[in-house]
């Protein structure tokens, strides 16, 4: 069972994205807030596997909640959900190594697959965010090369998270075993000196491994 926790200020929203999630028995909201501030509390009280934050609440935004929740759970997952497509709001979120930003209007296979794949650690980006993010990733870093030191199949394991694979599939792909997978982006993590997976899948698109 993944349990999540859901921060959004309209009830009416959030009882909506309540209803789709849990047409997956798989999953269960386990904790409702809204605002930001009241999403820490209850992270402080209960374990969650997923935090499904919007961006904008009244208190406190999705943004500062996240800091704090990555600061405090590092090993929860983080999903930040909003209206907005602006790609400062997707910058600002994935700079605090979130595992994945969608938007209000997607449908419930979406927002699904988006819970499963953070907990595999995967990231998610819906497609119309994609599709903004990336150009301004490779613009802000035109010039930004691999690092001498990877190996090839370091190479190999940093192109698949930029695409977004979670281990398994990375696994799948190279002929590898999964802990193999983890020990290598281990590896890259101190290579690289970053500190998480959003954070190499952004290194692969500037490096334009992707």
């Amino acid at each position: 069972m993944i349990k999540v926790m859901l921060a959004e200020d309209q009830v009416m929203v959030r009882q909506g994205l309540k209803a789709m999630i849990e047409t997956d028995p798989e999953v269960k909201v386990k904790g409702e807030a809204g605002n930001g501030k009241e999403a820490v509390e209850l992270c402080e009280k209960h374990h969650f596997d997923v935090a499904i934050l919007d961006i904008r609440m009244p208190e406190m935004d999705g943004i500062e909640a996240a800091k704090i929740l990555r600061m405090r759970f590092p090993h929860m997952k983080i999903l930040m959900l909003t209206t907005f497509d602006d790609e400062q709001y997707v910058m600002d979120a994935l700079k605090l190594g979130v595992s994945g930003y969608m938007l209000k209007n997607g449908d419930t296979e979406s927002l699904l697959r988006a819970i499963k794949d953070s907990v595999k650690g995967a990231l998610s980006l819906e497609g119309q965010v994609a599709a903004k993010v990336v150009p301004a990733l490779l613009q802000n870093e035109q010039d930004q090369s691999v690092h001498p030191d990877l190996t090839p199949r370091e190479r190999g394991i940093l192109k698949c998270i930029g695409e977004g694979l979670n281990n398994k599939e990375i696994a799948d792909r190279l002929g590898l075993s999964v802990g193999t997978v983890k020990n290598q982006i281990s590896h890259i993590l101190d290579k690289l000196e970053l500190r998480d997976r959003t954070q190499l899948a952004i290194y692969a698109i500037r490096s334009r491994l992707v």
